[in-house]
């Protein structure tokens, strides 16, 4: 019988603070008015609001702002066990709609796999409220040792 999945340890204690400094940063999370609701070790939970601005022709969240939400839920989620001198960058992302983007909130929850040495894949999905899975992702990324999370 396979052991139980340990749960992953943070590189450093100040994690949670310096994944929120980061991501009040993220000027294109500004833009759509997302907000990161949890960080934990491993994990990230990324909420966002309906806004008609953020629509498709049909009124549903454009499928591009579901994966913007999905891919930096999955990218803190793997930021969250990096040394504190470190960034990332994604490598590569697989996404697969699954369901219309109906709904007033949408909530991006994402969680390592595998942090490896230089790659971290990480799993994601998005949920409509009522629980309405939206989208999958599946994300690979690059952690860039002593290198900055700060604008050059």
């Amino acid at each position: 019988m396979n052991a139980p999945l340990q749960r992953p340890q943070p590189a450093e204690p100040g994690f949670a603070a310096r994944c929120r400094a980061s991501f009040a940063r993220q000027k294109a999370m500004a833009l759509i008015g997302a907000r990161m609701t949890s960080i934990e070790p491993g994990r990230c939970e990324i909420e966002l609001d309906w806004r008609a601005d953020l629509a498709q022709q049909k009124g549903f969240l454009h499928g591009g702002i579901v994966g913007m939400i999905a891919d930096t839920a999955c990218g803190y989620a793997a930021y969250s066990l990096m040394p504190a001198t470190s960034s990332l960058v994604t490598v590569e992302y697989k996404i697969n709609m699954l369901a219309p983007g109906r709904g007033k909130r949408f909530i991006a929850r994402a969680e390592v796999l595998k942090a490896g040495r230089n790659l971290t894949v990480t799993r994601g999905e998005v949920l409509a409220d009522g629980g309405t899975l939206c989208a999958v992702m599946q994300q690979t990324l690059m952690m860039l040792p002593d290198t900055p999370d700060t604008p050059e």
